[in-house]
């Protein structure tokens, strides 16, 4: 309990009654009697502001926490009292989370529900806690601010980042994936699998017209194809050291297990199916190829855990892994960096002879900081240094691109937060040319 200024300006109007007191004894006992006064009311305003017990407060969130991103965590008080209350709500969420604010302010009308949101953003998956809840509301005439604690303490889980996934299937039933920069993945025409039969288009080839259905229906009708299905793409994630160097917070790790599982969910919806395996100086986990959504929670139950590890990434023992455990041709994406002029060196002479038997498509994450410091104009001395090991750097990567490319290894390299839409579009791309 504390007093507002209210409160501290109703009981300082008795020190004049005390300054008075000097001069005029009569006073004092002004005085005395208004100080007993102002306790009483202090005394009624605190019975009857009631205790915290008169509020329901409840946290409100996902089961699952996404990395990186703005969850909205929603507050609740239920106001079971007969008169407007004006408040001051705290949550003890994790310390390790960004967070907008820990402090949110309403006024909850008569037995009615105030509701109110906050936003937290994770950096780093695992599992949390937050804590209690810490109710401040004034009381009736405002003199004081009384206060309580909600036990609320739970465990929480930051899982990799399936606000995409959830805005995908949205996007998809209404049929505006390209709100996500995504492009169709049907090529309506070409493939190997039926699709549809529909209605003769000037521009259509003469050799997808159905002569038969054509004389049913007494007009040209075309048949459609799309682009097969049950195929394996196996996404490859190296969990080496340099991945856990950060880009906005985020390591770099956590964006491609962003990025793998968006894959997942998109390339099990088109019917194909999806592996994975990473790897450091061993390889750590191996899913084979499976076929649906199953396959997607398999894959998220293990990339929840999986961490940067303070070595060096074994490409060869990882390909050699690889090599063993699929023998079908399949879209193998190698996430990886090239930060690491030993490693890439290592990384181009195992992911060609990967190539030889794959589709095989490595993918980086562009720094913008190594990019900006590149081309930057110097100001000092150290400012020249700066400027010419990152162009170094930059000249070493894209000496490493350049190399794989001509190998016959397809490449991508984007900033991280584009690293999600980019792959995807690359999938659709190569299954819609029909390159898997």
């Amino acid at each position: 309990m504390l007093p507002t200024l209210r409160g501290i300006l109703f009981l300082l109007l008795a020190a004049p009654l005390m300054a008075l007191a000097t001069w005029l004894p009569v006073f004092k006992w002004l005085a005395w009697g208004y100080i007993v006064v102002a306790l009483i009311v202090f005394g009624l305003d605190w019975r009857f502001s009631g205790p915290v017990t008169r509020f329901d407060v409840r946290r409100i969130h996902e089961p699952r926490l996404s990395l990186g991103a703005e969850n909205p965590i929603r507050l609740e008080i239920h106001n079971r009292t007969a008169r407007l209350i004006n408040f001051e709500v705290r949550d003890e969420a994790p310390e390790q989370f960004q967070i907008e604010t820990r402090t949110l302010q309403g006024q909850a009308n008569p037995r009615s529900t105030w509701r109110g949101q906050y936003h937290v953003r994770p950096l780093r998956r695992g599992d949390y806690h937050f804590g209690d809840l810490h109710l401040r509301w004034r009381s009736p005439l405002g003199l004081l601010l009384r206060q309580g604690r909600i036990p609320a303490t739970e465990q929480v889980k930051v899982f990799p980042n399936l606000l995409d996934v959830r805005r995908y299937d949205l996007l998809l039933r209404r049929n505006r994936l390209q709100e996500m920069g995504l492009r169709h993945s049907r090529m309506f025409g070409e493939g190997t699998e039926f699709e549809r039969m529909r209605e003769y288009l000037p521009d259509d080839e003469f050799r997808r017209i159905n002569w038969k259905a054509s004389a049913r229906r007494r007009r040209p009708v075309t048949m459609e194809y799309q682009t097969e299905r049950s195929q394996n793409v196996i996404a490859v994630i190296d969990c080496g050291r340099m991945m856990q160097s950060p880009v906005a917070d985020i390591a770099k790790l956590d964006y491609v297990v962003n990025a793998s599982l968006f894959l997942s969910y998109v390339a099990t919806g088109k019917g194909d199916r999806v592996g994975m395996m990473t790897f450091a100086d061993s390889v750590m986990h191996y899913l084979s190829p499976k076929q649906g959504r199953g396959q997607f929670y398999r894959m998220l139950e293990v990339l929840y855990a999986v961490e940067p590890q303070p070595v060096e990434p074994d490409y060869r023992r990882a390909m050699s892994y690889l090599a063993v455990k699929q023998r079908r041709r399949s879209l193998v994406i190698v996430f990886t960096d090239l930060s690491s002029g030993t490693s890439m060196n290592a990384l181009v002479g195992q992911v060609s002879l990967l190539a030889r038997s794959n589709l095989t498509l490595v993918v980086t994450i562009s720094d913008p900081d190594v990019y900006a410091s590149a081309h930057q104009k110097p100001q000092t001395s150290q400012n020249v240094y700066e400027r010419a090991a990152a162009a170094q750097l930059l000249d070493e990567r894209r000496i490493t691109i350049e190399t794989l490319q001509r190998r016959g290894v397809l490449t991508l390299d984007v900033p991280a937060n584009q690293l999600s839409i980019a792959v995807i579009n690359r999938y659709l791309e190569l299954k819609g040319r029909m390159q898997l």
